[in-house]
């Protein structure tokens, strides 16, 4: 793997650790509010500096990596399972199966925009956690679908499985011992990807204000810091959950790419 995938791999395990950790490393009350001290640049005793309620934006950073990862690491579960099962079944079955899922459900799905769907779909249910986590998935397996029904025509050809149902072996464990295990490749690319897109949408939706109330989010924190006048005279508070944002994003993206390379033996040679 090159360079900038350990680079990626440290700033992931930051974020997970300051995830794990948060109410080991805050240094306040996230919540805790001094209007005495809005807006107040980053010092000894606010590392990152105070909100429009005086809040710590240091605390309320790392407690907002916990809502990130959470919303992308079960999202990312969800999708890739139900991904997973539908595009193996349409790559595996072909004829109407194939037609019906991937001609009809997957193209469905894909003919709306991802992010304007899920916003719909938040709207109607209401915020919350797990709603916009049901959102989240309902847009996101349709990708790990696809991903696995082009890897499941491939594999299927090949002689080793072509011999196993010569064999008499049955579809299923074809399917689960000889197919499956040698397609998942592509599928870990995807998901490392799927975090950051992920952990992404959580955040657009927390800036739209369909996210989760009354908890630290990093796009509900870049709502709250819209405005011209903070942007000049106090920068801070956009500037440190949008710096989360971006490199957690990025650190998956070099993840995925890292594991692209590595799991393709043309590009791990080249």
């Amino acid at each position: 793997m090159n360079r900038l995938t350990y680079i990626g791999i440290a700033i992931a395990s930051v974020v997970v650790l300051a995830a794990i950790f948060a109410s080991v490393f805050a240094t306040h009350d996230y919540n805790a509010q001094n209007l005495m001290l809005r807006y107040a640049a980053p010092s000894g005793e606010h590392w990152f500096g105070t909100d429009a309620l005086g809040r710590d934006i240091f605390s309320r950073v790392l407690f907002g990596a916990r809502i990130s990862l959470q919303v992308g690491i079960t999202v990312v579960s969800v999708s890739a399972v139900v991904g997973t099962i539908l595009g193996a079944l349409a790559g595996f079955y072909g004829g109407f199966v194939d037609k019906f899922l991937s001609g009809y459900v997957f193209n469905v799905f894909l003919a709306f925009p991802g992010l304007l769907l899920a916003i719909a779909l938040v709207a109607f249910l209401g915020a919350g956690l797990g709603k916009l986590i049901l959102a989240l998935c309902v847009i996101g397996w349709v990708g790990y679908a696809r991903v696995m029904r082009g890897q499941v025509l491939k594999v299927r050809e090949y002689d080793y499985v072509q011999a196993a149902r010569a064999l008499g072996a049955s579809n299923m464990r074809i399917l689960f011992t000889h197919i499956l295990p040698n397609a998942i490749q592509p599928l870990i690319v995807q998901s490392s990807l799927g975090m950051a897109g992920a952990v992404l949408s959580e955040a657009s939706l927390s800036f739209l204000g369909l996210g989760v109330p009354s908890v630290p989010s990093w796009g509900t924190m870049i709502d709250e810091a819209r405005g011209f006048d903070l942007l000049i005279n106090s920068p801070h508070v956009l500037f440190f959950p949008s710096l989360a944002i971006a490199l957690t994003v990025l650190a998956f993206n070099f993840i995925g790419d890292g594991l692209r390379e590595y799991l393709d033996p043309k590009q791990r040679a080249r």
